[in-house]
């Protein structure tokens, strides 16, 4: 039976596509997990799906208030979403509830240098601000991706178009770039970062070791299959075995048993035409109840 000991940090790693897929499956078999939806996490992380992340950390939280591993991967997302305070807030409050864990310190270490140089960026004294602005030409500019280009639009006030080659457009400049390497990337400027890392200045906080291969594609079928032969009970197993004797039915079982059910309003459900077919069906409720025209 498939349960949270399979959903383990290595197996996530190995394909953290498949991954979603069978947790997703996994959490619509159950939805007060919240093993389910803090590996949920770990694959976004993996897939760089922040947002995702801290939806899913968040809820696992919900189901599990103390669950520290819940707030790094919140804390994991928040970080990549330059919310640096929140990221700290959720750092903290995990160390606090797992202070064996030097991940948080690692993080918390990060996050403070962070608000700090925006602190000492705020702090700025508007002469040298003026000056800044006096040395560089601000050219303002926006970009967006796809998997596999980067395209960059530059603002330029009257723009000579013989000095260009480029595709023109009114007020902009369009530059298309074909990427290396199809990932997508968190900003523009800068180094771009380890896509394999995520701890910051240290190896990846959750190293696989094993050489074995998780079929994914089974695991969301055997899930699905296992729903799929789940016995129904009660009322539920009653009528699915009506239904079955319907389908497989002859024509005059058929006739037999609409006939009964409803001329009886529901009390009678006969599958012989010659008993029913020539005279109406009488009202037969159980002996502990009465029938009652609506």
């Amino acid at each position: 039976m498939a349960d949270e000991r399979v959903f383990t940090d290595e197996c996530v790693a190995e394909c953290p596509e498949k991954a979603v897929e069978a947790l997703n499956a996994a959490v619509e078999r159950d939805l007060n997990v919240a093993e389910y939806y803090c590996q949920r996490a770990y694959a976004h992380i993996l897939l760089q799906n922040y947002k995702e992340v801290v939806k899913d950390a968040s809820k696992a939280l919900e189901l599990k208030p103390n669950y520290a591993l819940a707030h790094l991967r919140k804390g994991i997302a928040e970080y990549h979403l330059k919310m640096y305070q929140s990221s700290m807030d959720s750092f903290t409050r995990g160390q606090e509830l797992d202070a064996e864990n030097d991940s948080f310190s690692s993080w918390i270490k990060t996050c403070k240098g962070h608000l700090e140089s925006a602190g000492q960026q705020d702090g700025n004294n508007e002469e040298e601000t003026h000056k800044h602005q006096m040395t560089t030409r601000q050219i303002k500019h926006d970009w967006y991706q796809t998997d596999s280009h980067i395209i960059i639009s530059i603002m330029i006030k009257n723009a000579n178009k013989d000095d260009v080659k480029v595709e023109f457009a009114e007020k902009s400049i369009e530059i298309k770039m074909k990427k290396t390497e199809a990932m997508r990337w968190e900003k523009l400027e800068g180094v771009a970062p380890d896509v394999k890392h995520f701890m910051p200045e240290q190896p990846q906080p959750y190293p696989s070791s094993s050489h074995n291969t998780k079929n994914w594609d089974k695991l969301v079928m055997e899930i699905k299959k296992e729903e799929n032969d789940e016995k129904p009970e009660g009322d539920a197993a009653l009528n699915q075995l009506f239904q079955k004797i319907y389908a497989d039915g002859s024509d005059e079982v058929k006739r037999a048993m609409n006939k009964s059910f409803t001329e009886s309003g529901g009390t009678v459900l006969s599958t012989n035409w010659t008993e029913v077919g020539n005279k109406p069906v009488a009202v037969n409720p159980p002996d502990d109840m009465e029938w009652k025209k609506l």
